[in-house]
């Protein structure tokens, strides 16, 4: 039986990444600016760049999967539809009450993001529902229609519909919708019950007008490149990385855009994921870093940390609290803005800062020569001899060293009376502790150490600061896979296709209807069913389940994996245990006397993973290829500057091992070896670098 081929589109703030796994098993990539103002443009160049590399027929890709951080800059950015909100009567300051409280009590110019539909646009409804769904106060529909002259006024494109209590009962939001279909067929809409049916209205609300904001602009983009696509002959399906790790439809994509946020690191993680498992590696640091940002990800027992809130465009040095607050099912990670394109500045203090601002793919770092003249850390990166400029971005782009130079001396040299290398030196170290800041924090939170994992690097900036970034962690041993360059698009390839579904039914553990119970999870189980066949109409699934519990008066609960027959077979004793014992091992001891209550019920239906070939070489003894050539890199740890041989990673073999100081090129990006280390190509063709503390100093 033929095998498949397949393509992985990834979309980044600085790269589009285009990955095609050929029938044969082979690998090609392509790495691409970012066409901003049409990012399809990038993809489709991409793509047609390695179907005639691979001599493929377009009629002979079968799938097409795309993650994409269009909707995440459009928030950012606030380039998003004109939008409305409909809200009960009397609720439509929450968006900027929030949750009435500072998020950095002693800043008196503190500022929260605002919202992104603005006072006037979000119109009162009277209407009323309980909180167990009842109807205290019927739909006025004739509000609706009195809305209109302000909704054409302000030419709205987006409606994003929520009304208080809707995840118990969303008539009232159907019921609206339909109304406002007939009077206005051509407004996109959202219901908050559709988009994130639970309890805590500020959450609910902020994720709904998120979703509502990028629609038109999404379902715009999907709908164009889709019809581009199949106008070359690429007619198969195409398919949308989510946040949450699973691959979706088009059409689920086209209704939900905010599950499309963070889509593109989360293809990292299941590539971080599926090392772990195929090399049986329990414990690792996934370390992701683009032009744009950087993502750092903690997998334990070969999974990584899943939460179901994110925050967009946090605008206080990342501090929790300070940006949108979305509901939709994620990967847990820390991104920072720490990537190639972040730029180096001094401020007023004598400070050098890097990032978060970044220069993208437009115009780039200094050294892109597209007329940046601010310097970045790729520019730092040149300066220091850790970029083999001809493999850079697989040869694509030519490389300025003398713009990248002149922009370190004018920004940061200059200001700090230092020399270019020192400058250069100065920026790479301040972006690597501002990353390993992230780490421990991110670990600390979630009560986890560092030092005893292995780290992952993959990303076109990752490896080339992959072992500072461990020393500063006290990680040992590092991987480097296979086409890390473009290790999210890779990652892509190996995500199930997926849906999760959530309801909120608040109640206590002792009142809980069992029997109400089994029929909410088979009405989950039948709407995750409805979107998951639809995109894999034959594939073997597996359904999780999980409670979100607390005891009573708590303000956060406790995610709870479910045992896999309790949705036919609910009981109220294994879910106490599962809390008891879950509440004892975060707090020492569970709480007796207090009532214990459930909140939330989430079902996430998956398609099995696809099995990954890989082929694995023998480990055998034989003489390491001449270096292909030298260059002069700057060693962090001692400061000289040395000539060190650059190997070509094509032409190593499982069992090879390198030396540091070295530099392994390929086509995407350079893994930089210190004087310290020591690497060689596993059997599947990952580069160990593991750390030789005896080694010269």
């Amino acid at each position: 039986m033929r095998s498949s081929a397949k393509l992985a589109v990834d979309i980044g703030g600085t790269f589009t990444d285009v990955v095609l796994a050929a029938p044969d098993g082979k690998v090609l990539s392509s790495k691409l600016l970012t066409t901003h103002q049409a990012p399809h443009e990038a993809v489709l160049a991409g793509i047609e760049s390695l179907l005639q590399d691979s001599g493929l027929p377009a009629g002979a890709i079968d799938l097409i999967i795309h993650g994409t951080t269009l909707a995440t800059n459009a928030l950012i950015e606030r380039r998003g539809a004109n939008t409305a909100l409909l809200t009960t009567a009397g609720h439509r300051d929450v968006l900027e009450l929030a949750h009435e409280d500072r998020f950095e009590q002693y800043d008196i110019n503190m500022q929260r993001p605002a919202p992104l539909v603005p006072r006037d646009l979000r119109l009162p409804i009277p209407e009323r529902m309980d909180v167990h769904g009842r109807i205290l106060l019927p739909l006025d529909l004739k509000a609706i229609e009195a809305c209109l002259p302000a909704l054409d006024a302000a030419e709205v494109r987006s409606v994003a519909i929520g009304y208080l209590h809707a995840y118990a009962n969303p008539e009232h939001e159907q019921r609206s919708a339909e109304h406002l279909h007939r009077l206005r067929p051509d407004l996109a809409l959202t219901l908050a019950s559709e988009v994130c049916p639970e309890i805590r209205e500020y959450e609910r609300l902020s994720t709904a007008c998120a979703n509502a904001y990028v629609q038109p602009l999404m379902a715009t983009y999907l709908g164009r490149l889709a019809t581009q696509l199949a106008g070359r002959g690429l007619t198969c399906p195409l398919l949308l990385m989510t946040s949450g790790g699973g691959l979706t439809t088009l059409e689920t994509a086209r209704r939900f855009p905010i599950r499309l946020v963070e889509s593109g690191p989360a293809g990292g993680a299941i590539l971080a994921q599926d090392l772990a498992r195929r090399d049986r590696r329990r414990h690792l640091l996934s370390f992701d870093m683009g032009g744009t940002t950087a993502k750092l990800c903690l997998i334990d027992d070969f999974q990584a940390l899943h939460s179901r809130s994110f925050e967009v465009d946090r605008r206080y040095r990342f501090k929790k609290g300070s940006g949108l607050p979305i509901r939709i099912p994620v990967i847990e990670m820390v991104e920072i803005g720490a990537g190639g394109g972040s730029l180096a500045r001094v401020d007023k203090l004598g400070r050098l800062q890097v990032g978060p601002q970044s220069a993208g793919s437009e115009p780039g770092p200094a050294a892109y020569g597209r007329g940046g003249d601010r310097p970045a850390v790729t520019d730092a990166d040149l300066q220091l001899g850790r970029i083999v400029t001809a493999a850079f971005a697989n040869g694509a782009l030519r490389l300025d060293q003398a713009a990248s130079q002149a922009a370190l001396l004018q920004h940061v040299a200059r200001p700090l009376t230092l020399d270019a290398d020192a400058a250069a030196l100065a920026v790479s170290e301040v972006v690597d502790e501002t990353m390993a800041a992230a780490a421990r924090a991110h670990a600390a939170e979630f009560g986890l150490a560092l030092a005893e994992r292995d780290m992952i690097a993959f990303g076109g900036a990752a490896p080339l600061h992959a072992t500072r970034l461990a020393e500063k962690l006290g990680v040992r041993r590092i991987i480097i896979p296979a086409h890390a360059g473009v290790g999210s698009a890779l990652g892509f390839l190996l995500a199930p296709i997926a849906f999760e579904v959530v309801r909120s039914r608040p109640q206590t553990l002792s009142g809980l209807e069992l029997d109400n119970l089994q029929e909410l999870f088979e009405q989950m189980q039948a709407e995750a069913l409805a979107v998951v066949r639809q995109a894999a109409p034959k594939a073997e699934l597996n359904m999780r389940c999980q409670a979100y519990m607390r005891y009573r008066g708590q303000g956060h609960e406790l995610a709870l994996d479910l045992p896999q027959d309790f949705h036919q077979h609910p009981d109220r004793e294994v879910l106490r245990r599962l809390f008891e014992a879950e509440y004892t091992r975060l707090y020492s001891r569970p709480i007796s006397g207090v009532e214990i209550e459930i909140m939330s019920w989430t079902l996430n239906l998956a398609s099995l993973a696809p099995d990954q070939t890989v082929s694995r070489g023998t480990l055998g003894e034989r003489c390491l290829p001449s270096p292909a050539q030298q260059q002069s890199l700057l060693l962090c740890d001692t400061g000289e500057r040395r000539m060190v041989p650059i190997y070509q990673r094509a032409e190593l073999q499982p069992g090879d091992r390198i030396a540091g100081p070295a530099l392994i090129s390929e086509a995407q990006t350079t893994t930089v070896l210190g004087q310290t280390w020591r690497a060689r190509l596993d059997a599947d063709g990952s580069i160990i670098l593991e750390r030789d503390d005896e080694a010269d100093q």
